[in-house]
C-alpha cells in the first residue's frame, strides 16, 4: 500500500496551529488585567529577574553630534511593542485628514501643550511640602510620562467609545513624528521647576539623550512597523498577526515586569507609603487635568462626537512604557522616579474606560 502523501500533513498541522495561537492571543487579551496585575506583584516580590533585565546592555547607537544612545533590553523590548503595534495601524485612512485638518492640529498641539501648561500649576501645589527632594521626583516622573507622544493604545480605547479611528491614528502618528522636539522640550521645561539632581538630570536628558531616544527607540520602530505593512501583501501580514500580536502582549508584559521591579523592587524592603500614595494623587490628577482639557478643546473647535472622543483620548494617554524606559535607561541612581510613571500608566486606562462610559452616555443622551 503506498504511503500517504506528506503535503496534507503538513497543512494539517498548519491549520490546527493557527487557531490555537489565535486562541491563546484572545484568552490573553481577555485576562490582559489580571495578567498585568500579577506581572506588579511579581515585580513587587520577586524583582531580580527585572533589575537584571534593566542592566542587560546590548551596545550603543552613536547618532550626530558624537552622542552614544545605549541600547538596553527595556529599550528593545520597547522597539520591538511599538514595531508590532504600527503594523496594525490603519496608516490608509489618514490622507483624508488633511480635507479637515483643525482636529488633527489641535490634538497634537495639545499632546505637547497640556503637560508645559500643568507642570508648573503641580510645581507650585507641591512646593509648600516639606520632602522638597521627593516632590522634584514626582515632578520628573510626570515629566518623563507628560514628555512622550500620545500611545498607540488610544487607538483601542477610541474605536470602543466610537471615536474618529483616523483622527486617533493621525494625532498618535504625528505626535511620534514630533518627539524629537517635543520631548527635549518638556524635559527641559521641567527642568526649570524641579530642584537639585532632578533639575540636572532632566536638563541632560534634554539636552543629550531625549532626542536620540525618540529617534531610535520610538520613531525608527514605528517607521520600519508601516513599511512593512504597505511593503507586505495583505494576506501574509494577516497570516503572521496573531503570532505577532501574541508575541507583542508578551513583550508589553516583559517590559511591565522590568520597568515596575526597578521601582517596586526595593519597596517592601524600605517602604515609603507617603511617597506611593503622593505619587498616585499627583499622577491622578495631572492624568485627570489631561482628559478634561481635551474634552474642552474638543468643545472649543465645534468638533462632532467622534472627533471629541478622539481628541479626549489622545489628550490624557501617553506612552508611559517610553517614560518608563527613559527612566531606567538614566535615571537608575533614582528609582523612585517610576511610581508615578507607573500610577499614570494604570491610572490612564481607568480614565480612558471612564471617558468612553461618560461620552457614549452624552453621545445616547445627544441622539435621543
Amino acid at each position: 500500500m503506498p504511503r500517504p502523501p506528506v503535503v496534507p500533513l503538513v497543512r494539517a498541522v498548519h491549520v490546527t496551529r493557527a487557531p490555537a495561537v489565535a486562541r491563546a492571543l484572545t484568552l490573553l487579551q481577555r485576562r490582559l488585567t489580571w495578567a498585568t496585575v500579577a506581572v506588579y506583584a511579581a515585580a513587587a516580590l520577586l524583582p531580580q529577574a527585572g533589575l537584571i533585565m534593566r542592566q542587560l546592555s546590548l551596545g550603543a547607537v552613536s547618532v550626530p553630534g558624537g552622542t552614544r544612545t545605549p541600547l538596553t533590553l527595556p529599550s528593545l523590548l520597547l522597539a520591538w511593542l511599538l514595531f508590532t503595534a504600527a503594523l496594525r495601524v490603519p496608516a490608509r485612512d489618514l490622507p483624508r485628514l488633511l480635507r479637515r485638518p483643525l482636529p488633527l492640529l489641535v490634538g497634537t498641539l495639545a499632546n505637547t501643550l497640556i503637560p508645559l501648561a500643568l507642570l508648573p500649576c503641580m510645581a507650585v501645589a507641591l512646593g509648600p511640602l516639606p520632602d522638597a527632594d521627593g516632590c522634584s521626583g514626582l515632578l520628573t516622573g510626570l515629566a518623563l510620562v507628560g514628555a512622550m507622544p500620545v500611545a498607540g493604545g488610544a487607538t483601542i480605547w477610541g474605536s470602543r467609545a466610537g471615536g474618529n479611528q483616523s483622527l486617533i491614528v493621525g494625532i498618535v502618528l504625528t505626535s511620534t513624528l514630533l518627539s524629537p522636539c517635543t520631548i527635549p522640550l518638556t524635559l527641559s521645561a521641567a527642568s526649570t521647576v524641579t530642584r537639585g539632581h532632578y533639575a540636572q538630570d532632566l536638563s541632560r536628558l534634554a539636552t543629550v539623550n531625549g532626542g536620540p531616544f525618540a529617534v531610535i527607540s520610538v520613531i525608527v520602530p514605528c517607521a520600519v512597523g508601516l513599511l512593512v505593512q504597505q511593503v507586505l501583501p495583505a494576506g501574509v501580514l494577516a497570516r503572521h498577526l496573531p503570532w505577532l500580536g501574541l508575541l507583542g502582549l508578551v513583550d508589553a508584559l516583559l517590559l511591565t515586569y522590568s520597568n515596575a521591579a526597578g521601582a517596586l523592587g526595593g519597596f517592601l524592603l524600605d517602604p515609603r507609603p507617603a511617597l506611593l500614595v503622593a505619587s498616585v494623587v499627583v499622577a491622578a490628577v495631572l492624568c485627570a487635568a489631561s482628559f478634561a482639557i481635551g474634552w474642552c478643546l474638543a468643545r472649543a473647535v465645534r468638533a462632532d462626537r467622534a472627533d471629541t472622543v478622539a481628541i479626549t483620548l489622545t489628550c490624557g494617554m501617553n506612552n508611559s512604557s517610553a517614560g518608563a524606559v527613559l527612566a531606567a535607561t538614566n535615571l537608575s541612581s533614582s528609582p523612585h522616579v517610576l511610581l508615578p510613571v507607573l500610577a499614570y500608566s494604570v491610572l490612564q486606562k481607568c480614565g480612558a474606560g471612564l471617558a468612553d462610559s461618560m461620552l457614549s452616555r452624552r453621545g445616547a443622551t445627544s441622539e435621543t
